[in-house]
């Protein structure tokens, strides 16, 4: 549930270094005026977000002027209208360029806030950008970044987490990416190569040349890593890929098919599921490589292991009682309780980066569905369903899954699709992530550094 956020006095600091050559350095905050029946600036009402859902919040963004200028305005609109909490409102260029704004044209507009911004530059690139609540007069945020013009679209994007948080309380999510497998060819046989993009669908790039088949692609939680299963040279093993050098390697030396990998929260570890007769065990070794230690031995198909936040417990999936099932255990193995009691198979589950769900698949007499419980079992919701959803991931703040959604397709694979969609995980505002083909698997990343 969405709280109420005070909107202050933004703390003035010093020049921040964000990664990729942005430098961030605080805006003093101009003159203002409260606007005619305003309150206090310093003491005045807050903005209440816990009905944004409902009645997403008014915002005016005007223009941060000509070429990037206007790109970067349309960015952040999307943004944060794309999240459905917010609803952006355009506004006369000029009046969002410089100064205090018209808080009374505003008001009369029916905005409760409003973003300021002006970008210069196109080799080195300047973009400075105000929030201010309008029913106060009061400047909320003030920041100016500094970095190459070809940076601009991430600059959007950490305006919109800086707006996201300072209206809603706690971190957005815009400046982060989406791996998934890239999907083109028939699909009794199709082609997959790893494909990385921007969470808005921005900036798609290929990471492998679709010689083999890959699978769950995992990012790490700290290095530009990407832990994936692949079939090369007809050995399905898990790999690490580097997003740098685009260097692969092999994790781990198994008799078996190694798969279904995931980082551990500080990225130390990767668990992954190992093939073993007929059944598989979840298996734990360092992200560097060595040291595999085997966790479970049920003599049934242990898979799709995942961490909670705090590292303690594992939620995986498990047909040890007939049919596959959610467990968790202790990160060192053992203690496995069933969580799962709903109808149907339940797997791919993965923990809420705010610990409170676990999102899972589940398989009924009416199709696939999409759900999330909470880590004692309780609380189940289904969010989403369809012919086939699987493989939800979670954005890094918790509110939002990803996941890949397949209609049936006729004779010959005709009328098959694969995409990705995305969803609120109070069942609100489903949407789907634009691709430049066919896509499933996907994994959201961290958030920027």
């Amino acid at each position: 549930m969405l709280g109420t956020a005070t909107l202050g006095t933004a703390t003035l600091g010093t020049a921040t270094l964000l990664g990729a050559g942005i430098v961030a350095a605080p805006l003093p905050a101009l003159a203002q005026a409260a606007p005619a029946g305003g309150g206090d600036a310093s003491n005045g009402p807050e903005i209440v977000v816990d009905r944004a859902r409902t009645a997403p919040i008014p915002i005016a963004i005007p223009s941060f002027g000509p070429g990037i200028g206007d790109q970067m305005t349309q960015v952040i609109s999307a943004d944060l209208e794309g999240c459905g909490l917010f609803k952006p409102m355009g506004a006369a260029a000029s009046a969002g360029t410089g100064g205090v704004p018209n808080f009374d044209m505003y008001k009369s507009m029916g905005a409760q806030a409003v973003v300021t911004g002006v970008a210069s530059g196109s080799g080195n690139a300047r973009v400075e950008f105000r929030l201010w609540n309008v029913l106060t007069g009061q400047q909320l945020q003030g920041t100016a970044y500094t970095t190459s013009g070809g940076n601009w679209r991430r600059i959007a994007h950490i305006i919109a987490d800086a707006i996201y948080e300072r209206m809603l309380g706690e971190k957005g999510y815009f400046d982060t990416r989406i791996c998934y497998v890239a999907r083109s060819g028939p699909r009794s046989q199709p082609v997959t190569r790893l494909a990385i993009m921007d969470q808005d669908g921005a900036n798609n790039r290929y990471l492998t040349d679709g010689r083999w088949e890959v699978l769950t692609p995992r990012f790490h939680p700290t290095r530009d890593q990407i832990a994936f299963m692949s079939y090369a040279n007809n050995r399905p093993r898990v790999y690490l890929f580097d997003l740098g050098s685009g260097r692969q390697q092999v994790l781990g030396e198994f008799q078996g098919i190694s798969f279904a990998p995931r980082f551990s929260p500080d990225g130390s570890k990767v668990i992954m599921s190992v093939t073993r007769g007929g059944g598989s065990d979840i298996y734990v070794m360092s992200s560097y490589g060595g040291g595999a230690q085997r966790l479970t031995n049920s003599g049934a198909i242990d898979t799709s292991p995942c961490y909670s936040p705090d590292g303690s417990q594992i939620v995986f999936n498990s047909d040890r009682g007939g049919s596959p099932q959610l467990y968790i255990m202790s990160a060192s193995g053992g203690g496995a309780r069933r969580i799962s009691y709903g109808s149907g198979q339940y797997g791919s589950p993965v923990w809420s980066p705010r610990g409170d769900l676990i999102a899972f698949t589940r398989i009924g007499g009416s199709g696939f569905s999409i759900g999330v419980m909470q880590p004692d079992g309780t609380g189940e919701r289904i969010l989403t369903q369809g012919f086939t959803v699987e493989s939800p991931t979670f954005c890094p703040n918790g509110r939002v899954l990803a996941y890949c959604r397949q209609t049936a397709g006729g004779a010959g694979g005709a009328g098959f699709s694969s995409s990705l969609g995305q969803i609120d995980v109070a069942g609100f505002n489903e949407r789907v992530i634009r691709t430049p083909g066919g896509a499933s698997g996907p994994a959201w990343s961290p958030l920027a550094g």
